[in-house]
């Protein structure tokens, strides 16, 4: 009207803008502050990341992060580390079928996919040093290491608990992978990931059939996973690759046989 009468279409308009801001339930917006962070977190290093990156990221004001994470910065990174580690820890659920080495190959597309979409974060996690590392933060990252323990011990499909020497063996290996990411990024991210997944998947072949020469448990599994692979498979490749390399070494080891030498 032109009068200047505000009419009820007038006080609408005037107020939708805040009520879309607000509409939000509160779990939604706790779950758009925690992927912005999580988002600026993956490529730069936490101590690099302030609230008010975080409040732009997500398009609202500092104050409105402080009332969803009154602890401020470190309640937030610890939150979007929780969140982290709770997909990582579901890279290794995979369906018990099929040969181990393939079920493995699958679990690990799905953690080398992770490290590569967050690779400062990957970072600056595992190798600490952050202004934010807390033993609360290091326990997150335990878990992820312990939860990945344990999806790879069930796919063994044991009759019995595993034994210390078979532990130490998936652990050893867990280790490895993690430290075959940094070196992966610190390369310039080479060799290309399906390269570095299949060399992964060897190196725990080859961990476990070292291991089983010493652990009765941990042959029994070697036995066992073998029986399921295929000539095609990555058993199969490893030991065409290997076995003559291993054979000529053997050879020089055992020298000359009796009576053959020189004298």
């Amino acid at each position: 009207m032109g009068d200047g009468t505000v009419t009820l279409r007038d006080m609408t308009a005037a107020v939708s803008p805040a009520r879309a801001y607000r509409r939000l339930s509160v779990e939604e917006r706790r779950r758009q502050l925690l992927d912005a962070a999580l988002s600026l977190f993956a490529h730069r290093a936490p101590d690099e990341v302030s609230l008010d990156d975080v409040a732009e990221a997500a398009g609202v004001s500092r104050p409105l992060v402080y009332r969803y994470f009154p602890g401020g910065k470190q309640q937030l990174y610890e939150a979007a580390l929780r969140t982290a580690a709770e997909e990582l820890e579901q890279c290794f659920a995979e369906p018990q079928d099929g040969p181990l080495t393939r079920r493995l190959g699958r679990a690990l597309d799905r953690y080398l996919a992770f490290v590569d979409e967050h690779d400062a974060g990957f970072s600056a996690l595992l190798q600490g040093g952050s202004v934010v590392e807390t033993s609360r933060t290091t326990a997150i990252v335990d878990r992820v290491r312990r939860s990945a323990l344990a999806h790879i011990l069930s796919h063994m499909d044991l009759g019995e608990a595993p034994g210390p020497r078979l532990r130490t063996t998936v652990r050893m290996w867990v280790t490895a992978v993690e430290a075959a990411s940094l070196i992966w990024l610190d390369e310039g991210k080479q060799p290309p990931l399906d390269e570095l997944r299949d060399l992964l998947v060897e190196q725990f072949v080859a961990q476990l059939a070292a291991a089983a020469g010493r652990d009765p448990q941990t042959a029994e599994v070697v036995r066992d996973a073998l029986a399921l692979e295929s000539p095609d498979g990555p058993v199969g490749e490893l030991a065409r690759r290997v076995l003559p390399v291993v054979a000529d070494a053997a050879r020089m080891v055992a020298g000359p046989a009796p009576g053959g030498g020189a004298h």
